[in-house]
C-alpha cells in the first residue's frame, strides 16, 4: 500500500471552485495535473496547470489512470466520488492507500434538502450510464426515488416507463444544476412529460414520488411475482414455486446466481430484485426463449441480467463461479449437476426442481449423497365449476435445495 497517495480526488458542485472546502481546495491548489469534465473545467481557472478533460468512459479513464500511476494526479468529479463516482469505482482497482477521496454534498442529499424529503426513507439509484430500466424494480405505491440521470433524455424514459406501469400520476422533480447559478426545479406529472417531452437540461438529478392509478398492478421486491408479469411459453416456474424456491436459494446482496435452463428468466429476474447488486445469469438454448428473457429483463427492473445461449453442461464452462445456482430444466442430463456443483462456491446454494419421474429419481439420489433437503410443492387454484367453485391442483413440483460444504 503506498504511504502516499498519488490520486486526489475532490468533489464539486456546480458552483466550481466555491464548493470546496478548505482543505479541499488546498489540494486543488497543490495539484499539477488536473481531470475533469468539460463543464467543470470552463467555469473554473486552472492556471499553467496540465488539464485533461473528461470526456471518455469508465474503461479508458481507468487505462489513462493505470498509465499514470503513480504520478500525482488529481480529478474532479461532481458531487460525492463514492456514491456511485469515480472513487468507488477506482477503488476496486487500486490500493486504498494510493487514493485520496474528499467529497462535497451527493445530488441525493441535496436533492433530498431541496424537496424535504428524509433520506433514509428514499431509494438512491443511479441511471447515468445504466439502463434506465433499472427504474422499474424500485417503482411501488407511495415510493420515492431519487436518480441520478445522464441527460434529459433520461427524465422522459422514466417517465414512459412510470406511464407504461399505470403510474402516470406520479410527480417528478427534474433538480437543473444544484447549486449552481442556473439552477432550477421543475416539477410534472409523469404522464405529461411523457407526452409533452420537454426540454430539460442535461445536468440534472430526478426526483420522484410514486403514485398508482387505479387498477396499476402492484409488483413487489419480495419473491412471487404474478405469472402474468413475465411474457412466457408455459416454460415458468408458478408463482408460488417460485417464492419457495427463491427463499432456499437466499438472494444476498452482490450475489451471483446462475439460472440454468432459464426458460423466461423468472428465477434470475426475481434474485436481481430482491438483494441490493445481486447479479444473475440465465442460461437458455431456445433463441426464443432468450428474447423474451431480455423482454421480461428490461420491463421488470433487471437490466443486467446476463443471457447465455447454449445448452448445459458445455455452456457453463468459463463464465463467472457462482453463489448460488438453480436448475430448473436439465437436472436428468448427464454433468449438469456436476458442472454447476464443482463452480459452485463454498457455503453457496443449490436448488434443483423436477416434476417428471425421473427427474424426481434424479434429485433422490443426489440427496443421497450430497444430502439437503427435499420438498413437494402442490398448489391448487379455485376455478369454476359450473355455477360454483372447485379447486383444481397444479402438477406437484419436487424441489431439492443443499448448501455447498468448504470441504466439498
Amino acid at each position: 500500500m503506498a504511504e502516499t497517495p498519488w490520486l486526489t480526488i475532490l468533489g464539486i458542485g456546480d458552483n466550481g471552485l466555491d464548493s470546496l472546502t478548505p482543505p479541499a481546495r488546498t489540494l486543488y491548489e497543490a495539484a499539477a495535473t488536473i481531470i475533469a469534465p468539460e463543464r467543470v473545467l470552463a467555469r473554473i481557472d486552472c492556471g499553467g496547470r496540465e488539464t485533461i478533460a473528461w470526456t471518455f468512459g469508465v474503461k479508458e479513464t481507468l487505462a489513462l489512470l493505470m498509465a499514470r500511476r503513480g504520478t500525482p494526479t488529481t480529478i474532479l468529479a461532481t458531487g460525492d466520488p463514492m456514491f456511485f463516482g469515480i472513487g468507488a469505482t477506482l477503488m476496486r482497482q487500486l490500493d486504498a492507500g494510493e487514493l485520496r477521496v474528499i467529497p462535497s454534498p451527493s445530488a441525493f442529499s441535496l436533492a433530498a434538502a431541496r424537496l424535504g424529503w428524509a433520506l433514509q426513507e428514499v431509494a438512491m439509484i443511479s441511471l447515468h450510464g445504466r439502463s434506465v430500466h433499472g427504474l422499474a424494480a424500485h417503482v411501488q405505491p407511495g415510493a420515492r426515488i431519487i436518480a441520478l440521470t445522464s441527460t434529459g433524455r433520461t427524465v422522459i424514459e422514466a417517465a414512459e416507463i412510470l406511464n407504461a406501469r399505470g403510474y402516470g400520476r406520479s410527480e417528478m422533480a427534474v433538480l437543473e444544476h444544484m447549486g449552481g447559478p442556473d439552477e432550477r426545479i421543475r416539477v410534472m406529472r409523469a404522464d405529461r412529460i411523457a407526452a409533452d417531452r420537454p426540454v430539460l437540461a442535461a445536468f440534472n438529478t430526478l426526483a420522484i414520488l410514486c403514485e398508482a392509478e387505479p387498477g396499476a398492478r402492484l409488483l413487489p421486491a419480495v419473491p412471487g411475482l404474478p405469472d402474468e408479469a413475465f411474457e412466457h411459453d408455459g416454460q415458468l416456474t408458478k408463482r408460488e414455486v417460485r417464492a419457495v424456491t427463491l427463499s432456499r436459494l437466499g438472494p444476498v446482496p452482490g450475489g451471483l446466481i446462475w439460472d440454468v435452463g432459464a426458460g423466461c428468466g423468472s428465477i434470475g429476474i426475481e434474485w436481481i430484485r430482491a438483494a441490493r447488486g445481486a447479479r444473475a445469469i440465465a442460461i437458455e438454448t431456445d433463441s426464443a426463449r432468450r428474447e423474451m428473457i431480455a423482454h421480461n429483463a428490461m420491463t421488470l427492473g433487471a437490466p443486467g441480467l446476463e443471457i447465455v445461449a447454449g445448452t448445459a453442461p458445455a455452456a457453463l464452462e468459463n463464465i463467472e463461479a457462482p453463489d448460488a445456482v438453480f436448475i430448473g430444466g436439465g437436472i436428468s442430463r448427464d454433468g449438469v449437476f456436476e458442472a454447476a456443483w464443482q463452480a459452485l462456491a463454498p457455503n453457496g446454494r443449490l436448488v434443483a426442481n423436477a416434476v417428471t419421474v425421473e427427474g424426481e429419481a434424479r434429485l433422490f439420489a443426489l440427496q443421497a449423497v450430497h444430502g439437503g433437503e427435499l420438498i413437494r410443492v402442490q398448489t391448487s387454484r379455485a376455478e369454476p365449476v359450473g355455477r360454483y367453485l372447485g379447486w383444481k391442483p397444479q402438477m406437484p413440483v419436487t424441489l431439492w435445495a443443499v448448501t455447498k460444504g468448504r470441504d466439498e
